[in-house]
């Protein structure tokens, strides 16, 4: 055991500390294994030849893809999962202090690290491709992933959803490249050393943590200074959000707007879509691909889990599934949709991620969900929210439905489906969005896909 290492790090402006590496430990526990990130981080574990185990309380398609890889899945989270052989436990920050595994870790004196240290200390090693945004890095990120394949640049990647190609969020590379996902929620992002660094927007988001739009910036300024001299940052530099965080930077800085090619047919619908594009495009060619080669896998690019994911149809209805749950995210996904399905009206299953973002960016999501030509909402993914009445997504449908005619309010997911059936017909496509388990209602609507 590396008694003598002790990383239990809630302070993101900071690198993991010793020059510790991967190959320090034997071991490695994940508290919340069935987490998309860390479950991409436990298959680069077993990957680098670790014995890993993990605990999530949600056994999963995720848990059961892990367990047929080699890793110990726990369906519990006991203090008697930390065994006295392991010699690094992995959390998320939504663990808390008193988490009864991070107790026990601390009991036996066992490092910890949280998901972003303990991914910067395998990744800070590589030339690192890092995406962040307040929107679309997961699907830039796949992007990326699939041209350097095709490009036969083989990346490692770790991406914060299932790529469609593999099924998986981890690819093993043997190169130079490391493609990830980057995070701003807590600054969690600082702990990476990026020599490309990827905006693809900002917005005020995450208001549970950043106080306004002018304290996410500041996360994101900090981060783009940390780009080398010999580096590059890849942003909308028009983006009025977006021109403070790269005026002035030392490295150098490429405009990915001039990559935008309206005429290349992609899989997914929306101008968002092809802006995603465009910065994974302005990468490409920065890094030395050809950007017809790049094009070219842009054109075979299947999408990702749970981003605008087609998923069968219910009464003639197409059924998709979308992990939006931010106003921005809504209005494109129902623009990009109607843009797909011009003639038919679109039936939306909405489920809020967090009363707090609801409440901070209320009148937002009125406009937005009320696009929808039938809504159905139900209550909040609450996730990390703490305390409170949790009536936020009531309050929405009461005002959204002082001027909509077919909005509803239904708590059960089951219930819900049951809706969607009988509402309905070939004349409509079913968008189900958010972040939580709202997912679980293209699962009924759709259980032989």
């Amino acid at each position: 055991m590396n008694s003598k290492i002790i990383i239990d790090k809630r302070d993101a402006n900071k690198e993991p500390s010793n020059g510790v590496k991967l190959n320090d430990f034997t071991k490695v526990h994940f508290i919340g294994v069935g987490g998309i990130g860390m479950s991409a981080l436990a298959r680069l574990a077993l990957h680098e030849g670790k014995s890993v185990s993990g605990s999530d309380r949600a056994i999963s398609d995720i848990t059961k893809a892990l367990e047929a890889e080699g890793a110990v899945v726990i369906g519990e989270q006991e203090a008697k999962n930390i065994s006295d052989d392991i010699d690094l436990v992995v959390y998320t920050e939504a663990m808390s202090k008193d988490h009864p595994e991070m107790v026990a870790a601390r009991e036996k004196e066992i490092p910890m690290m949280n998901y972003f240290s303990a991914l910067a200390m395998v990744v800070n090693e590589y030339h690192l491709i890092a995406v962040a945004g307040s929107h679309g890095k997961t699907t830039t990120t796949a992007m990326l992933t699939d041209i350097f394949e095709e490009a036969e640049k083989d990346p490692t990647a770790i991406i914060g959803s299932l790529r469609s190609k593999t099924k998986s969020n981890f690819r093993a590379g043997k190169s130079q490249y490391a493609i990830v996902e980057a995070c701003e929620y807590k600054r969690d992002f600082l702990h990476l050393a990026p020599t490309v660094l990827v905006i693809t927007n900002i917005e005020a988001e995450h208001l549970d943590y950043y106080k306004d739009l002018a304290d996410v910036q500041s996360a994101f300024r900090e981060f783009a200074e940390k780009v080398p001299e010999n580096g590059a940052v890849i942003a909308n530099i028009l983006d009025p959000n977006v021109a403070p965080i790269v005026e002035g930077l030392s490295c150098t800085v490429i405009d990915y707007t001039k990559f935008m090619d309206p005429l290349l047919d992609l899989k997914q619908p929306g101008l968002h879509s092809h802006m995603n594009a465009a910065a994974a495009i302005a990468v490409a060619v920065n890094e030395g691909i050809d950007p017809l080669e790049a094009k070219a896998a842009l054109e075979e690019f299947a999408g990702t889990w749970r981003r605008f994911e087609y998923k069968g149809e219910v009464n003639g209805a197409k059924v998709y599934d979308d992990y939006g749950h931010h106003p921005s995210e809504i209005r494109a996904t129902l623009q990009g949709t109607r843009e797909l399905y011009p003639e038919r009206k679109i039936t939306l299953v909405y489920q809020p991620h967090l009363d707090s973002r609801t409440e901070k960016l209320f009148d937002d999501f009125v406009h937005e969900l009320a696009k929808a030509d039938t809504l159905i909402l139900t209550p909040a993914y609450v996730a990390r929210d703490v305390g409170g009445s949790h009536d936020s997504t009531k309050k929405l449908y009461e005002e959204i439905a002082k001027t909509h005619a077919h909005a509803e309010y239904i708590e059960d997911l089951s219930a819900i489906a049951a809706r969607v059936k009988e509402l309905v017909t070939a004349d409509d496509v079913v968008l189900v969005m958010g972040a939580g388990d709202v997912t679980k209602v293209t699962e009924l609507l759709t259980p032989s896909i």
